[in-house]
């Protein structure tokens, strides 16, 4: 198989333009209270404000708009947990295409509702036992477009202007950002980033952060190549959980990350609940493992400016009531 080459700063520029209008520039907020408990300066990206509630509008999007008349005609079909999925049916909805999503049957039942809500066709599935490209190969046989959860390059590209705007954002506000945290789950998201900011700021550290067992991206950093999560786990952060990292984003990541982390559930369900009475703001789990990582003792925060981004905030009520309730 041709090995499919990353995209670079330029592909982000591009689909930085082609969302502009579309999507909500998020921006950067800060709590003197977490500020004054790490040591530094923390400044917050809350793409839980973003359109479908996650950043992954932002690649879905861009992915559609790079496809021909033609191959939007046939439709599109992925597979995801719930956030690409809203990302894919409510773009595929604004180039009023049809959608067809592989969502785990346990996904939370607020992701697969709104996907319903936007017009899209929802095949549930087992995602312990099932293979996601096994579910989805029919609809691709039949002449409809795979849009991939991260492992490509207008999906990196699209996640990666969130990169292009915090930099940005940061600069306005004075400071140089010392170092970039985010969630890791296939590795869409912290590439994308990555490529951005180290255009902007070499000298800044991205780390990419993970759920325990979860860790597929630091094993593999540290092994130099892919390497997958070994089975019988569980956690609460049901956005983030992959395999192995992807093909692209494994190659990306592997020359611009400073490392990556893995946190408990207790540590995200702590992180969870000082979103909400520092930030005011509900984040899903695997949308808050960046917040929890800080206190890994892993990332040097002690004077330091650092940005953390919140991925998303579609988080059943039932599960964030009970996390919360357990403060």
């Amino acid at each position: 198989m041709t090995a499919i080459a990353p995209p670079g700063i330029a592909d982000i520029h591009a689909a930085a333009a082609r969302l502009s209008g579309l999507i909500v520039e998020t921006p950067l907020i800060e709590s003197q209270e977490l500020n004054k408990r790490f040591g530094g300066r923390i400044l917050f990206k809350p793409e839980t404000l973003q359109r479908t509630g996650s950043f992954k509008f932002r690649g879905a999007y861009n992915k559609l708009s790079s496809l021909s008349e033609e191959e939007r005609s046939r439709g599109v079909v992925a597979f995801s947990s719930g956030n690409h999925a809203q990302g894919v049916a409510a773009s595929a909805a604004m180039f009023g295409v049809k959608a067809v999503i592989a969502m785990p049957a346990d996904a939370p039942a607020m992701k697969i509702g709104n996907v319903r809500t936007m017009g899209a066709e929802v095949v549930p599935f087992d995602r312990f036992r099932d293979d996601r490209m096994t579910i989805v190969q029919p609809y691709i046989e039949r002449g409809m477009v795979l849009v991939p959860p991260f492992d490509d390059p207008a999906i990196i590209a699209g996640q990666g202007t969130i990169g292009l705007e915090l930099m940005r954002q940061a600069r306005a506000l004075g400071v140089e950002l010392d170092a970039v945290v985010a969630p890791c789950g296939g590795g869409g998201l912290i590439s994308g980033i990555s490529i951005a900011v180290k255009d902007a700021s070499p000298g800044t550290d991205v780390w990419a952060v993970e759920p325990e067992h979860f860790d597929d991206t630091r094993h593999s950093l540290a092994a130099g190549a892919r390497v997958s999560n070994q089975p019988g786990h569980s956690s609460i952060c049901d956005a983030i959980l992959t395999a192995e990292p992807g093909l692209i984003t494994f190659e990306v990541n592997r020359r611009t990350l400073a490392g990556s982390i893995a946190v408990s559930d207790q540590a995200t369900a702590q992180a969870m609940r000082d979103a909400m009475a520092h930030l005011k703001l509900v984040v899903e789990p695997g949308g808050c493992v960046g917040l929890a990582a800080l206190s890994s003792g892993e990332i040097a925060l002690a004077g330091k400016c650092i940005a953390v981004v919140l991925s998303g905030g579609n988080v059943d009520f039932v599960t964030y009531a009970g996390i919360m309730a357990a403060a």
